[in-house]
C-alpha cells in the first residue's frame, strides 16, 4: 500500500478508536492535504529545497489531528503515529513530522509562538497554514460544535459565531499567515465565511 493510502487508512482507524468526529476526521485531512499541496506548489518555485520535504509536508497534513488534545492525550497519539510511520519513512522524516504536528495548533502558537524547526521551518508553516485555511469552513465548525452541544443547533451556531469573531477573523491581526498564497486565499475564504454565517443565522432563527 502506498504511503498516502496508508495515511488515510490510519486516519480512518484512529478516528474510530478515539471517537474523532467528522470535523477532524478523514474529510478534514483530505482538505488540509489539498490546501498544503496548493501552498507547496506556489512556494517550491522560490524554495526548491522543499522538494526533498514533500513527503513530510503531506504526511503531517494528513495525520495532524491524530494526536489532537481534544480527543486524546497528545503524547500517546504522537507515540502511535511514530510507531505507524516506523517502516514507512526515515527516522529524520518522522522526527520532523512529530515536531510539526505537535506545535502547529492554534492554541499552542498563541501560547508559545512559532517553534524553531530550522530546515523544516518552511514545511511547518505550509502545514500549519493549510490547517488554518480549513478553519474558515463554517459548516465544519458547526458540526464540531453540534457534537459538543449534543445536537443543539442554536447553541452550536452561537458558539461558532463567537469563534469566528474572536479567533478566525483575527488570523491576519495575529500574524498567522506567512506565505503569499495563504494570505490571498484566506481573504477569499473570510468573505465566504461571512456569507455562510449570515445564511446559517437565517436558517437557525427561522426554525
Amino acid at each position: 500500500m502506498k504511503l498516502l493510502s496508508s495515511l488515510f487508512h490510519y486516519v480512518t482507524l484512529t478516528s474510530k478508536k478515539y471517537g474523532i468526529d467528522e470535523s477532524h476526521g478523514l474529510g478534514h485531512s483530505m482538505e488540509v492535504l489539498r490546501n498544503a499541496n496548493q501552498i507547496f506548489s506556489c512556494e517550491v518555485y522560490t524554495n526548491p529545497f522543499l522538494i526533498e520535504q514533500e513527503r513530510i509536508i503531506y504526511t503531517a497534513s494528513v495525520i495532524h489531528d491524530m494526536c489532537d488534545k481534544k480527543y486524546m492525550v497528545q503524547e500517546k497519539g504522537i507515540c502511535e503515529i511514530e510507531s505507524f510511520l516506523g517502516d514507512k519513512m526515515l527516522h529524520s522524516e518522522i522526527d520532523a513530522v512529530k515536531k510539526i504536528i505537535s506545535t502547529m495548533s492554534y492554541s499552542t502558537v498563541k501560547k508559545q509562538g512559532f517553534p524553531i524547526l530550522n530546515e523544516y521551518q518552511h514545511a511547518y508553516h505550509i502545514v500549519r497554514e493549510a490547517d488554518l485555511l480549513a478553519a474558515y469552513d463554517v459548516e465544519r465548525a458547526i458540526i464540531y460544535n453540534l457534537y459538543k452541544t449534543n445536537g443543539d443547533l442554536y447553541v452550536a451556531y452561537k458558539d461558532v459565531r463567537d469563534l469566528f469573531d474572536k479567533r478566525i477573523f483575527k488570523h491576519f491581526d495575529d500574524g498567522l499567515f506567512i506565505t503569499e498564497y495563504s494570505k490571498k486565499k484566506a481573504m477569499e475564504l473570510e468573505r465566504e465565511s461571512h456569507k455562510q454565517l449570515e445564511i446559517w443565522g437565517e436558517i437557525v432563527n427561522r426554525l
